[in-house]
């Protein structure tokens, strides 16, 4: 029998790292610097073409210059590791006698930027995703080394236009990520095997786009694939209104085979009709967006609906700069089992920490209701403290944790009353290259969770996160 390694195994990356972001401290830099970003492929490097910026190590790197007379010819090396210890007592709310579990998590990825000219380049990102000591390895917890996105892209930019277009493996996320999201949270990020194109101008933005997403196989190194079981495509239409809120809307196509929910099972053809509006306004900020889908599961015709609102009030003047949010979210639940009408929400791509690291909650048949408060006692150190509450929005329909899993003995048993969950959660910036995190919840489930065999449920995640 083999043995689960020791806890003590999980510290070893955290040790190492962890002394990187204390001594380290803040470095007076150039403004001009990118930023590193948690989608790699978004950062431009170009700047470094003037050697007065290239002042951290390794910087000859992240800009090698391929022409003399072209300075919009060179290749960028980059790499992200990131480490997250986490806890969960009761996974699932231990239903199915699942147990106290204890883990160790770790993405590494390196990429390769070449820009052949100011409107070629070639993207591509090796992963390699591990967890160590976990009981049950699900498909977005560990994907040895493959490769996770490899695409080309033409961009053209003009006075009062710019057009972009991308085809290959490649990620992407819209608004807050509730429902197409590039999954950062859990250990396996979601690619999709896609053609993209865009136009934009100085208001507007217009994007379309076919893609499958990818399936991941973990039986050896590069077996990744295209699922051709799944497709999802897009058009898309973003508008700006004085000057930094955001109006959009889009029509997307869902296509799934065999798919397979509580009340129906069947090919599964899903239209999606969604529109937001984000921004902000002096102190206030709020983000509000709405859903609606149709279309047939097998022989049965899909009517679903979900949507989503935070809206927040910072006080700026105020020592550590204290934000009140609400946060407040619904979806549909199928209301009447048997009848030859499907009302359970699709989540689609949905961003798992939206709700919490901890995977509690998923956004089918659910009311939530969290208030929240965030201060940043100092520089780059940010702590939230929330209390989420939720109901089921028929009873008739199952709990959801996600992505989109139904906890067994639920559906049509209880009340709505789903439980509660306290968070606390703190993020630090230890410097540009090196943040930290931790993040803890507890869930008080309610009695429709308890008489299906579910308990009160605790979650902890340390993570830290080295980018370059």
């Amino acid at each position: 029998m083999s043995r689960r390694p020791s806890h003590n195994r999980y510290a070893w990356a955290l040790a190492v790292l962890w002394p990187l972001g204390v001594s380290s401290g803040h470095a007076a830099e150039p403004a001009e610097r990118p930023v590193l970003k948690t989608n790699r492929w978004q950062e431009d490097w170009s700047v470094l073409q003037n050697p007065a910026l290239k002042t951290a190590p390794l910087d000859d790197l992240k800009y090698i210059p391929l022409s003399s007379d072209n300075p919009d010819s060179y290749l960028s090396f980059g790499a992200t590791l990131r480490e997250r210890f986490e806890l969960n007592d009761a996974n699932g709310f231990g239903v199915g006698g699942r147990r106290r579990d204890s883990w160790l998590i770790q993405r590494l990825q390196a990429h390769a930027d070449l820009h052949l000219n100011e409107h070629w380049r070639v993207f591509t990102q090796l992963e390699d995703a591990r967890a160590f000591g976990k009981d049950t390895i699900g498909g977005a917890d560990q994907n040895h080394l493959d490769l996770r996105l490899a695409f080309a892209e033409y961009v053209d930019q003009q006075t009062d236009h710019t057009l972009k277009a991308r085809i290959g493996r490649q990620d992407f996320a819209f608004d807050l990520q509730r429902f197409i999201s590039s999954r950062d949270g859990p250990n396996v990020r979601q690619s999709f095997d896609a053609v993209w194109g865009d136009w934009e101008t100085e208001n507007w933005r217009f994007i379309g786009l076919a893609s499958h997403p990818v399936q991941y196989l973990d039986g050896r190194h590069f077996d990744d694939k295209s699922n051709s079981d799944v497709a999802f495509h897009m058009l898309r239409v973003e508008r700006l209104i004085g000057g930094k809120n955001e109006l959009s809307a889009y029509y997307g196509l869902y296509e799934e085979r065999d798919a397979r929910f509580l009340d129906a099972q069947g090919d599964e053809h899903r239209n999606i009709f969604d529109v937001r509006l984000g921004g902000s306004s002096g102190p206030y900020d709020w983000d509000v967006e709405a859903m609606v889908q149709s279309g047939s599961v097998g022989s049965k015709d899909i009517r679903a609906w979900g949507g989503g609102s935070r809206l927040g009030y910072t006080w700026q003047s105020t020592p550590w700069k204290p934000r009140l949010g609400l946060q407040l979210d619904a979806a549909s639940g199928d209301r009447h089992p048997g009848d030859g009408t499907l009302n359970t929400f699709n989540p689609l791509f949905p961003n798992g920490y939206y709700f919490s690291l901890a995977g509690y909650t998923g956004y089918s048949n659910l009311i939530h209701v969290k208030p929240s408060i965030t201060v940043k006692p100092v520089t780059d150190l940010s702590v939230q403290a929330a209390v989420g509450l939720l109901w089921r929005q028929t009873t008739e329909d199952a709990v959801y944790t996600q992505p989109n899993l139904p906890v067994a003995g639920t559906a049509g048993q209880g009340g709505r009353w789903t439980g509660y969950y306290d968070q606390l959660r703190l993020d630090y910036a230890f410097n540009r290259n090196l943040s930290g995190a931790v993040e803890a919840v507890h869930y008080q489930v309610g009695q429709a969770l308890r008489d299906a065999g579910g308990d009160d449920s605790n979650y902890l995640g340390v993570e830290l996160k080295f980018m370059w």
